[in-house]
């Protein structure tokens, strides 16, 4: 069982070493291209949201005719 235990011990180690190499290989966008980026996702979902409401809104009164 020790053996085992050992073994599980260092494929563990092992797995730790091979995360920190490959984190050293990781390219970090710039602060600027992380908020420009963030600004642009927050926009077309802000539009996105407005274009579903407005059709909400349109269905909404095109189904109150057929009533």
């Amino acid at each position: 069982m020790d053996n085992t235990f050992n073994a599980f011990v260092e494929a563990i180690k092992k797995y730790f070493r091979g995360v920190r190499a490959e984190w050293g290989k990781i390219t970090w966008p710039e602060q600027r291209q992380v908020v420009m980026e963030t600004f642009f996702v927050i926009v077309i979902v802000f539009v996105f949201t407005l274009a579903v409401y407005l059709m909400d809104i349109i269905f909404k009164a095109l189904l109150g005719f057929i009533k």
